[in-house]
């Protein structure tokens, strides 16, 4: 019995070992399968409680396992891209590089010379792709 219990408690601290050395974001899968294997335990830990009869340690070994399954499940939402702020119809027209006379076709011509730079596959970042996305929208709105 005193074996069971050594083995269930190395596999439980190598678990929590390596759970500590895993991010939140990066690599998630890693927490997830460490926490399935902690909760194998916690589960198997509480068949053999309950097969000896006690029934407190069983219920409480099962709880936590449960409980550590469901949240090892649980996917967090993904980051949104922020949402771009306000722009002046001045702002809009420097970003776009467009004068005040500008027509829809003009419009669409610089965005698309600017979304060919600043969108993230091509080596732009998400901030400024935002910015020209919401320029253009703001000058094609009026």
């Amino acid at each position: 019995m005193g074996l069971i219990w050594l083995g269930l408690a190395a596999v439980a601290v190598w678990a929590l070992a390596r759970l500590g050395r895993q991010t939140e974001r990066a690599r998630r899968g890693h927490w997830r399968i460490s926490a399935t294997i902690l909760s194998s335990a916690l589960f198997a830990g509480a068949v053999l409680a309950a097969s000896r009869g006690v029934w407190l340690a069983a219920i409480s070994l099962a709880g936590g396992g449960l409980w550590l399954a469901v949240q090892s499940r649980v996917r967090s939402a993904a980051p949104r891209a922020p949402v771009a702020e306000r722009l002046s119809e001045a702002e809009a027209r420097a970003i776009l590089g467009v004068s005040a006379d500008a027509t829809q076709q003009d419009i669409q011509a610089a965005w698309r010379r600017l979304m060919a730079r600043a969108h993230p596959d091509q080596g732009g970042t998400e901030g400024l792709a935002a910015r020209v996305n919401a320029a253009r929208d703001r000058l094609l709105k009026e």
